[in-house]
């Protein structure tokens, strides 16, 4: 029972982190503008994502626009789009399968050790996911944090981490923690032992026997 209770909590951890993937991608806040230097311009807000860019006015206007030109995007944005996409697609496949490999569902119920192992493979995928996102996530803050203390970037053009960010390094550690937790229900192998042999029983012995 409390290997069940740990797979449905990885389970929900990796789903967690699933969404949280969803969400960081879709978000436009991965990098927001840096109010470092002498001029400060606090009437707008400039945050960029992985689609598009866009300024926030102090009236609450937002204007967006999104990137045209796959080509002209540099080589760390598009590294960074498919990373994430691909950790979002590997964690949808790992739902599938781990789903399957549940204790609490009805699926393979007469083969226990191959539904054990379902569970086993989805958490696998679910840490694969996991580390597409860690490591788009960290390829994209440390290009941030490289522009940011080049002296050859402008101090209006610097930029600092996003929420979607944090949003992002959030999802990764939820899909490495769930898909660690899934890997846990890996079916033990059973030791076999030879059965015992049955000793003879002893005859009962007939008065006939004494003198």
């Amino acid at each position: 029972m409390a290997n069940a209770g740990l797979q449905l909590l990885g389970f929900i951890l990796a789903f967690l982190g699933w969404i949280g993937a969803i969400v960081s991608t879709a978000l436009p806040q991965w990098k927001i503008y840096s109010y470092a230097g002498d001029n400060i311009v606090t009437a707008q807000a400039i945050y960029e994502g992985l689609w598009m860019s866009c300024v926030s006015q102090s009236t609450g206007q937002i204007q967006c626009k999104v990137f045209d030109s796959l080509l002209n995007l540099n080589s760390t944005l598009q590294a960074t789009r498919a990373l994430m996409v691909i950790g979002i697609l590997l964690g949808l496949i790992a739902i599938f399968v781990a789903t399957v490999g549940m204790k609490c569902m009805k699926c393979m119920e007469d083969d226990e050790v191959q539904k054990m192992r379902m569970a086993v493979i989805g958490g696998v995928i679910f840490l694969i996911a996991g580390l597409a996102i860690l490591v788009a996530t960290a390829w994209y803050g440390n290009r941030i944090v490289q522009e940011f203390y080049d002296p050859m970037t402008p101090v209006n053009a610097r930029y600092e981490f996003g929420q979607a960010l944090f949003t992002g390094w959030a999802a990764a550690s939820l899909c490495l923690l769930g898909g660690a937790l899934l890997c846990c229900s890996c079916p033990r192998k059973t030791s076999s032992y030879p059965t015992p042999r049955p000793y003879p029983k002893p005859t009962p012995s007939s008065g006939k026997d004494y003198v």
